[in-house]
């Protein structure tokens, strides 16, 4: 979705759990690996802090930084992709993830933007969060993902 020189992704689903448990999935690195495709994420959740991204072989996916952390309800990260040159080119993008309980769930929105129209991160990050977040929401009420492979 591109708005003037916007490009925005935001991903909405409603999750079984509380919102302390769906904050420290999203936060936890053995966690993580096991809804994002065995992805490592290295962060120490505060502001100002790095935060990135690596393959299961090591290499960098995407690096950044904690914009803005308020546990277990917000946080805002600066996300720069690192690893298909056309989408680094682009430059940093912000992605924002809020929660917010919902009876006995938890609405998770994840919001994807940046400044420039028509880009090809958000058209791949719109293919991948909700694979990702599909994970996340079955792995949280089930114990199992949904699907194993990228």
């Amino acid at each position: 979705m591109s708005t003037n020189n916007r490009s925005s992704f935001v991903y909405v689903t409603y999750i079984r759990t509380t919102p302390e448990k769906l904050w420290s999935a999203l936060t936890d690195q053995q966690f993580i690996r096991q809804y994002w495709f065995d992805m490592t994420i290295q962060c120490a959740w505060e502001k100002g802090a790095p935060w990135t991204m690596a393959f299961p072989d090591g290499r960098l996916a995407d690096s950044g930084e904690i914009r803005e952390i308020d546990p277990p309800r917000r946080m805002v990260i600066k996300w720069q992709h690192e690893w298909k040159p056309e989408l680094k080119a682009e430059g940093p993008s912000l992605c924002t993830i809020e929660l917010e309980p919902q009876d006995k769930a938890v609405k998770l929105t994840i919001t994807h933007e940046i400044e420039r129209p028509e880009a090809q991160l958000i058209t791949a990050v719109s293919g991948g969060w909700p694979r990702i977040v599909s994970n996340l929401k079955s792995l949280l009420e089930t114990g199992q993902v949904v699907m194993t492979e990228k």
